[in-house]
């Protein structure tokens, strides 16, 4: 029960990444306080937890609502007198040529991936100010350390989620406020599933792949010691390194990991582009 008596926040709770986390930090004794667009998945979350003997809050929301979010904290602070951590997970993916992805597609990764961790930051970042402590973490992408191609957009909404983590690191330097930064790889979740849901393509990708306990488990892990930066599969950090020290030869190595997609048909079916 390392976790016991903490309160945390998640965005993006009913599936996925998040839900992971969710039954692992309760599971540890936390009280998980979950946000999602869909009601009744994140209700089938949090019934899932108190089926267990966990406690969970489901609190449906929209992380490109300022209001949501803030009603997020809000109802932490509420009924449980304070907000430990928020997990800033939400996210949507899009994959294609840049000069094939619509500027209403862009402006929706921007508003999700970005403006949504701005959100959820802002509220909870406010109220660990006036407690004088709290951990923010977000979740992002190894391809915000090193894009790929295919996912230039993406890519660009990760790598600034990492810049917003580093800055506030210094932000909170001398206090008692902490920031951390997830970078996962690829994970099997409904993360391709919500992209033919919400933009009728179909993704295909190469490279490895982890589960979302790997994801849930590393997080937990950074909750009770918190660290600036979190690779779940740790050969992930080798690209990092490698971008920076060697950029062409880590352009000569992502290239087999390029993300392609196509038009989905009625039903779930391939189309053809």
């Amino acid at each position: 029960m390392r976790l016991r008596s903490r309160v945390i926040a998640i965005t993006g709770a009913s599936a996925g990444i998040g839900r992971a986390i969710a039954l692992l930090a309760a599971s540890e004794g936390a009280t998980v306080v979950m946000a999602a667009r869909r009601a009744d998945k994140l209700q089938e979350a949090a019934d899932a937890i108190a089926a267990t003997g966990g406690r969970a809050l489901a609190v449906p929301g929209d992380v490109t609502s300022e209001a949501d979010m803030q009603a997020l904290v809000d109802r932490a602070v509420a009924d449980m007198g304070r907000l430990d951590v928020m997990i800033c997970n939400a996210g949507i993916g899009y994959h294609d040529l840049f000069e094939e992805t619509p500027l209403v597609v862009v402006r929706r990764l921007v508003d999700v991936n970005l403006m949504g961790t701005f959100h959820a930051a802002h509220a909870a970042v406010t109220t660990f100010r006036r407690q004088g402590h709290g951990h923010l973490i977000v979740i992002s992408s190894i391809v915000g350390r090193r894009g790929i191609g295919g996912s230039a957009v993406y890519s660009a909404t990760k790598a600034a989620q990492v810049a917003f983590v580093e800055a506030l690191r210094s932000e909170f330097r001398d206090s008692a406020l902490k920031a951390s930064v997830v970078l996962p790889i690829a994970t099997a979740t409904e993360f391709h599933e919500a992209i033919r849901r919400e933009f009728g393509r179909e993704v295909g990708a190469a490279g490895p792949r982890q589960t979302v306990d790997q994801v849930a488990r590393a997080v937990v892990n950074c909750i009770v010691r918190p660290t600036a930066e979190v690779y779940p599969y740790a050969r992930a950090k080798l690209l990092s390194i490698l971008s920076v020290t060697a950029p062409a030869q880590a352009d000569r190595l992502v290239r087999r990991f390029r993300r392609r997609s196509m038009p989905s048909e009625p039903g779930g079916r391939r189309g053809r582009s």
